[in-house]
Order: structure tokens, then sequence, then C-alpha cells
């Protein structure tokens, strides 16, 4: 990896860390209500709602509420989908988006996936747009924070058997974290040259008119023929093009700190209305990881010991940092099949070197590899660059990050939950190993608490893999690959791997806007999130209802370099260990293919 890359990257780390730690002391004071006028004003909408804000309810309420209110939210996204039609701010009157499109796209924003098989400026109307997309990237977002919260008071708490007020929880996660962030952020990016209207699209003159040729035709549209008996042509020229325009920087600055992904264009970040400058992109990327970041802070500030953030947040950082290098580096040594045919491929004054196929020209190898590992680490899945055209090692990087299960960073909420339960399983393993009741911050992990993290861990690889078989085996699923042989499993692995961890994010060389995929991707996009959050709430009232142990001198310490070293371990092997046998009919098998001598 270059020097510049090593720069940005330590750059991108220490601003990261410097924005986190005081975001941290905000949405801990917010979500444990310590602002007393925050208090007040929640209270006051609440009480309309006919919820009292003050009742805690068990980790099965909790858990019903927010199945209930995600349910409602599939609901309503799905009938402004297919009425949009028949409703207002639709400039470009696009029809009904298709049943099964539509059903995969409320699934897919309301768990905070936000997987799009459809180009969004060419079929979702403005109202659509904002209402149904925009709303629920605040709502899953906020869901996901009010699942970790829940899980941390387990920690905290003790003898008790609530966990919180689920309405309570998601009112202070939207009201006071998530729509102050994107308003101050969205001001920005349209200050930075993101688009925001709500205009019609525009036909606007080319800067340099278009031209080309096209054969002359008769009455009977047959091609006319000279004397020579060749046809004959005439010189045509276009003038104008269509611009697509829309509210993009409020839709763009909840799709990154909410770590949600769903892009305005199909595109995504890759179009210069919604990513137009170096500057954009580098903002892009810290909102991606900024709550994630933050809330390894406030668990420690939950928890009362500092050092337990700060030890999760460790591991993530090193895993995140090691895929980047392999990205970047994959990415800079280029494609070996270029240079024996004459092509100079190698970095110079003039060209950028290594493999640019897929990447924009403004952003370039380093800010693109980046990106690519920070969107998939986190479970956002915007995109700058084509991830169907990395290298097979470039490309298997935001693959592997996905099976990791979402938790380098990982999602709002949902990274550290999901961290947090790799940390009780291998505590769990540690207390196998000397013969010891396993603990985890004060609190015993037995046989109920590993059940719950056990389901939380082996339901998404299940969804992954047995998706992945279904489509390989069935004609359907087979007819959208695009790629033979190796790239083209690869397609349809990192299909299932993105839906099954929420991400989004795609290869794209697969053709998934169909029937087949729409219907099963959205079955597996449910059971990745609320196949997670089910169990994690069920910890999460297990833990509050236990006593707080004092930590003896057989407690394995969680906060040292020993527990970060046996975290890694246990994430790296237990989430890919899953996908060994996929990972290699796919990017190895392709890997190696490219780099074999001929």
């Amino acid at each position: 990896m270059s020097a510049s890359a090593w720069m940005q990257l330590i750059a991108f780390l220490v601003v990261l860390l410097a924005l986190a730690w005081p975001l941290a002391r905000w949405i801990h004071a917010v979500m444990e209500g310590r602002i007393e006028w925050l208090r007040r004003v929640e209270r006051g909408l609440l009480k309309l709602a006919g919820v009292d804000a003050s009742a805690e309810q068990s980790w099965l309420r909790y858990a019903l509420g927010l199945l209930l209110f995600n349910a409602l939210g599939v609901v309503a996204v799905y009938a402004l989908q297919r009425l949009q039609h028949l409703l207002p701010l639709n400039p470009q009157s696009f029809g009904p988006v298709s049943p099964d499109s539509a059903f995969n796209t409320a699934v897919s924003f309301v768990t905070n996936t936000n997987w799009q098989g459809y180009g969004g400026e060419t079929t979702m109307s403005y109202l659509t747009q904002m209402l149904a997309l925009t709303v629920q990237n605040f709502l899953s977002a906020a869901t996901g924070l009010a699942v970790v919260m829940a899980l941390l008071r387990g920690f905290a708490r003790h003898g008790l058997q609530a966990i919180g007020n689920v309405w309570t929880d998601l009112s202070r996660a939207t009201l006071w974290v998530l729509l102050p962030l994107s308003l101050v952020f969205a001001i920005v990016l349209a200050g930075l040259g993101v688009v925001q209207t709500l205009k019609p699209y525009q036909e606007v003159a080319t800067v340099e008119a278009q031209s080309w040729q096209e054969a002359k035709l008769d009455a009977a549209g047959q091609p006319l023929k000279g004397a020579d008996g060749q046809p004959v042509m005439e010189d045509k020229k276009g003038q104008t093009q269509t611009l697509a325009l829309g509210p993009v920087a409020s839709q763009l600055a909840i799709k990154m700190l909410g770590t949600n992904g769903g892009g305005f264009f199909n595109a995504n970040s890759a179009h210069p209305f919604e990513n137009p400058s170096a500057a954009t992109n580098a903002l892009q990327m810290l909102a991606i990881f900024l709550i994630p970041a933050a809330l390894c802070f406030v668990m420690g500030r939950q928890v009362g010991d500092m050092r337990q953030g700060l030890a999760l947040l460790g591991a993530m950082v090193l895993i995140f940092a090691v895929a980047v290098v392999v990205a970047t580096a994959a990415e800079q040594a280029g494609n070996p099949r270029l240079p024996p045919l004459g092509v100079d491929a190698a970095l110079s004054a003039t060209q950028a070197g290594g493999n640019m196929e897929g990447k924009e020209v403004r952003f370039g190898i380093e800010a693109s590899s980046l990106f690519a590992a920070i969107t998939t680490a986190a479970s956002c899945g915007a995109v700058n660059a084509m991830h169907d055209s990395f290298t097979p090692l470039g490309g298997a990087v935001p693959l592997v990050l996905m099976q990791l299960g979402e938790v380098i960073f990982g999602g709002v909420g949902s990274g550290l939950y999901g961290m947090l339960v790799f940390a009780m399983l291998a505590v769990f393993i540690a207390g196998l190993m000397i013969g010891r009741t396993p603990e985890y911050l004060g609190k015993k992990i037995e046989a109920h608490e590993m059940k719950m993290v056990s389901l939380a861990i082996l339901l998404v690889p299940l969804a992954v893999l047995g998706g992945t078989a279904l489509a390989v085996l069935m004609e359907p699923g087979r007819a959208g690959i695009s790629a033979p042989g190796a790239h083209g499993f690869s397609e349809v692995l990192y299909a299932f791997s993105s839906a099954a961890n929420n991400n989004g994010s795609a290869f794209a060389g697969l053709s998934a806007n169909t029937p087949f995929y729409n219907l099963l991707l959205g079955l597996v996009i449910w059971i990745g999130r609320f196949g997670v959050i089910v169990p994690v709430l069920a910890l999460a009232g297990s833990l509050a209802a236990k006593k707080r142990l004092v930590a003896g001198e057989g407690t394995l310490p969680t906060h040292g370099p020993l527990f970060i070293a046996l975290l890694i371990g246990v994430v790296i092997l237990v989430g890919l260990l899953n996908y060994v046998p996929a990972l290699a009919l796919g990017p190895v098998v392709e890997h190696l293919t490219l780099w074999s001598i001929r």
C-alpha cells in the first residue's frame, strides 16, 4: 500500500475518533433522559400518542413493540410505492412500482438494508423518495440505536425485569440524535454542491453537441441505398440531455449517518450530484462510521468502565485497518494479465496505475478502496465505485467484512450489539478453557445466554448460504447471473451476504430485480435483521435480571490486549469459518485463476 494511502487511513481514523468522543457524551445523555427540557418535550409528544414515557417494559414487550412498529413501516412503504402514480410530487409521472420490487424495497429500507434492485431516478417519485425511503432511513437507524441501548442497560442494571421503553427510545434516537445531525450535514452537503430541489428533471443543452450518422429510411421504414448499393447516411446531432434532480442532500445526510446506504440515484455515491468532490467523499466516509464509533464510548459510560468500550473499539480498528490495507494493495497491484498484452498499467505522473476499472477518476484507487471497506464494515452499502470491477482479492474484502456479521463498527447500534454478542462468546470460550463459569461486565454468561448468542450468530450464515444455494440451483436464480464461473458465483454470494447482514451493496453484475430475487432476498433481509434483534433483546432481559458480580482473581479481564486478541480471533474464526467453502468457490478460485502462470 502506498504512503499516501497510509496517510489517508491514519487521518481518517484520527478525525473520526476526535469527532466520536464528544458525540458519545450527547448520545448517552439523550438516550438515558438526562437532559430535563428534552424529557419534557418528548413526554408531551408521547402523551399525545397515548404512551406513558416513564413506563418501562420487559424484553418481550419491547421486542413485540419493535416488531409491530417495523411491520407497519413495511406496509406504509409498500403502499406509497404502489400508489405513487396517484400521489403528488411526481413530476416525471412515474407509474406504480411492481409488487415484487415494492415488497423488496419496503423490507429493505425498514431493516436498514437499503438493497436497491431498481434505478432510483427512473423509478421513484420525489414523494416516495422522501416520505417512504428517507423516513425509514431515520426509523431503521433509530431501531438499531434503541436495541443497543436496551442491551447496554441489561449489562448496567441488576435485579430488574425492565430494559427501557421502546417508544421513548425510538423517539429520543430520532428527535435528538439523528435529526439534528442530519439537518446540519444536509446543509453542509448542499453547500458543497449536492443537489437539493423539488424541480422536475431538466433538459439542458450539451456542452459539446453529440453527432452521429444514421441510415435514411424510405416510406416503408427500410434503409435507402445509393448507386453503390450502400445505405445512404445522414448526419444526426443531439443538442440536449435530461438531468435527473431531486431532494438529494436531505436523503444523503441520513443515508450516511444512519448507515443506510440507499442512493437517490442508481449510481449511488459515484454520481456527481450525490458525491461531487473529494471533500464530500471524505465527509460521507466519516459520517458512516461516526455514530457506530461514538457508541463504543457510550458503552463505556453506560457500564461505568470506559476501558470496556475502548477494548471493543480497538478490536474494530485493528480488523478494519487490515481490511483497508488488503483491499488497497490488491487494487493497486492491478490486473496481471494486462502487462503481457502491452498495456501500461504502472503508476506514473499521467495515470493512476493499478485497477481503475469501475472507479471514479476524481476519487482514484485509494479513496475508492477506503470507501469500499468503510461501507461494508458498517452496514451502510453506499458505494462510490463498482465493487463488481474490483480484483478478486479487492472484492473479497467487502464480502468478508459483511460475512463477519457487520460488527467492525457496523451499523447504527447493530454493529455494537453484534460485537457484544461475539464478546460474550469469547468469554464463554475462555471460561471453558479454564473450567470457570464465564463472566462479562459482571454478569454470568450461562446456558440461556449462550442459546441466544448461538441464535444471533448462526441464523445469518444459514440465511446467506441457504439463499445462495437456492439461487444457483434454480433456473430463475441462474438466469440473473451475468458472468460465468467463479465470478458469477461471487455475485450471488455477495448479494445474499449483503442482504442477510443488512448491508445493501451489490456486485451489480447480478440482475436481481426479478420476482425470484426480490422475494427471496426480501425474506433473507428480514431474517438477518430480526433474527438477530430478538435474541439480543432476550439477552438484554436476561442480563438485566441477573445480579452484578464483583470481579475476582479468576475473572478474565475484558479490557486488555489479551481480550482484544481473543475477541478478534473469535470474530474471524467463528464469523468467517461458515463461509470458507463458499469463498473458495468464488473469489479464491477467481484470484488463483487470474494470477496463474500460463
